[in-house]
């Protein structure tokens, strides 16, 4: 795991990184398609393509549902900025304004008869839900940057794995 930024306008990135057992073209089955994400994740809850979009495509947009604990239930809209088969697949997150609110990422690279298999999220530059805990609390600016920041990396970890089993099945 890499983590960097403690400040949300220094745009923290997770990063994380496991080898799997499988060719990159299996590994990207999975990590190209969306609708298969809420299955792998405990914070994403459904995804759905918008129209024209049916696929992966660079360009295309999606809406994900997600739920937290702490944070309650919220949506996004996504739009499909890097689409390179079977190496790159990433998204930005509409934020209110201009920006994207994060930019997430898998990497797919071959490595040793498997695969390379990473996943980033960089925070920013636009506003997101925890700019808003930031307004309200902006001494505690760098400790809730931390939390949810250990949060992705921890959901992200649990998807890579899931990845990986997913992958090396038996069917595979």
């Amino acid at each position: 795991m890499e983590w960097t930024g403690a400040r949300y306008a220094d745009g923290p990135v997770v990063r994380v990184q496991t080898w799997v057992a499988a060719p990159p073209s299996r590994v990207w089955e999975f990590v190209s398609d969306v609708e298969r994400m809420p299955d792998l994740s405990d914070e994403l809850q459904s995804v759905r393509w918008v129209a024209p979009s049916t696929c992966p495509a660079l360009g295309a947009r999606f809406v994900g549902s997600s739920r937290h604990e702490s944070l309650g239930e919220w949506s996004t809209s996504s739009r499909v900025v890097e689409f390179d088969p079977p190496r790159v697949f990433a998204w930005e997150v509409e934020g209110p304004d201009a920006d994207p609110s994060a930019t997430w990422r898998f990497t797919v690279e071959p490595d040793g008869g498997g695969t390379s298999l990473r996943q980033e999220v960089r925070m920013g530059p636009g506003r997101s839900g925890l700019s808003l805990a930031i307004e309200r609390m902006p001494e505690k600016e760098q400790k809730i940057v931390f939390v949810r920041m250990r949060e992705f990396e921890a959901n992200m970890t649990r998807t890579l794995a899931a990845v990986k089993e997913l992958a090396e099945g038996s069917d595979a």
